[in-house]
């Protein structure tokens, strides 16, 4: 089967070099796992060395290249530090994503100053600060993809998560700006929007719940397919924004949201 002459094929990364951030657990592993598949060099990277390398492992284990790199991206130096280790290693990045990030539950009346400032260290900041650490390397070769994670929380307001949704409304912006500022440039940047996902993170606050089960259908009902995303759905969006067949991509908060928004 052709496809307006060209031969339709799966979406592969071969010889590329990716690093993925927040990459021990959740969508990042298997974002991470599906790079390397893929035929990707994967940097882990990851605030716990313990998940890191077990990611690591199980990509070596499946017969694909990674390697782990410990990394806070709220720390600038780190990030730094982090760029010099890759560019010396392996001589480029081609592929940037920033998928570390944390949460938060609260409204104005109830999230302190000091949950905002966190919040923002991470889920914003932290996207600067890679992405800022790479951004020279890339205008040298003037070739590059950067690849955000923000949420369907930056595309919709969501009740109860003031600092989160704030936080990811502001990752869109950035993402936007980036592959504004840059597309001349060759660098590509784009974000991708998840509704709720079930990673490890969100089935441990499942259980804090006085009855988990009826919570997970509540989260679950938010989407219009009546289920929680799994990580692997996610990664394989991001495959296709790292490809090459998305390379007239650019600038788009990419909606994964089971028809969250479909309504709105």
């Amino acid at each position: 089967m052709t496809v307006q002459g060209h031969a339709a094929r799966v979406f592969h990364l071969n010889e590329k070099i990716a690093l993925v951030t927040g990459a021990g657990s959740g969508i990042g592993a298997a974002i991470a796992e599906t790079f390397a598949h893929a035929g990707a060099f994967v940097f882990v990277s990851d605030v716990n060395p313990q998940t890191g390398w077990a990611v690591v492992e199980r990509i070596q284990g499946s017969g694909g290249k990674a390697g782990f790199l410990p990394l806070d991206v709220t720390r600038e130096d780190d990030c730094a530090m982090v760029a010099r280790v890759v560019l010396e290693q392996q001589g480029r990045l081609d592929i940037l994503v920033n998928n570390a990030g944390i949460g938060s539950v609260g409204t104005l009346a109830t999230t302190t100053g000091a949950e905002f400032d966190r919040i923002w260290s991470v889920n914003v900041r932290g996207v600067f600060n890679l992405s800022k650490a790479f951004l020279p390397s890339m205008l040298q070769r003037r070739r590059g993809n950067i690849i955000n994670m923000a949420s369907i929380g930056g595309v919709v307001a969501v009740r109860d998560r003031l600092a989160y949704s704030t936080s990811k409304f502001a990752v869109v912006g950035l993402t936007k700006n980036i592959a504004l500022d840059h597309a001349l440039d060759g660098i590509r940047c784009n974000c991708l929007c998840p509704g709720r996902v079930e990673t490890p993170f969100v089935k441990a606050r499942l259980q804090e719940y006085p009855d988990p089960e009826q919570a997970r259908r509540e989260m679950s009902s938010t989407q219009a397919i009546g289920r929680l995303a799994q990580p692997e759905e996610i990664a394989a969006a991001a495959l296709y924004l790292a490809s090459d067949e998305s390379s007239f991509v650019t600038g788009t908060d990419f909606i994964i949201d089971g028809g969250w928004t479909a309504g709105k």
